[in-house]
C-alpha cells in the first residue's frame, strides 16, 4: 500500500497535512452538527469522533511514508 501511494506521488509531508486538516475537520464536524442537527449532543459527539480517528491513520501513514522515502 505504501509503494502504491508513493507511486501516486503521495509525500510524508501530505500524509502529515491530512492528518492535521482531519483534527479540524473534526472540530468543524462536531461543531457544526451540534448546532444545525436537531439531535441529542451524542450524535454530535459521535460525529467529531469519527473524523477524529482519521488523524492518527494519516499520521501512521506519514511515517511509512518517511520510511520509504529514507530508502530512496
Amino acid at each position: 500500500m505504501i509503494k502504491l501511494l508513493r507511486d501516486l506521488g503521495v509525500t510524508s509531508d501530505v500524509a502529515y497535512l491530512a492528518g492535521l486538516a482531519s483534527i479540524g475537520a473534526s472540530i468543524a464536524a462536531w461543531t457544526i452538527s451540534r448546532n444545525k442537527e436537531d439531535a441529542p449532543g451524542e450524535k454530535a459527539d459521535r460525529w467529531g469522533i469519527f473524523v477524529g480517528l482519521w488523524a492518527p491513520t494519516w499520521m501512521a501513514l506519514g511515517n511509512a511514508l518517511k520510511v520509504e522515502e529514507g530508502r530512496r
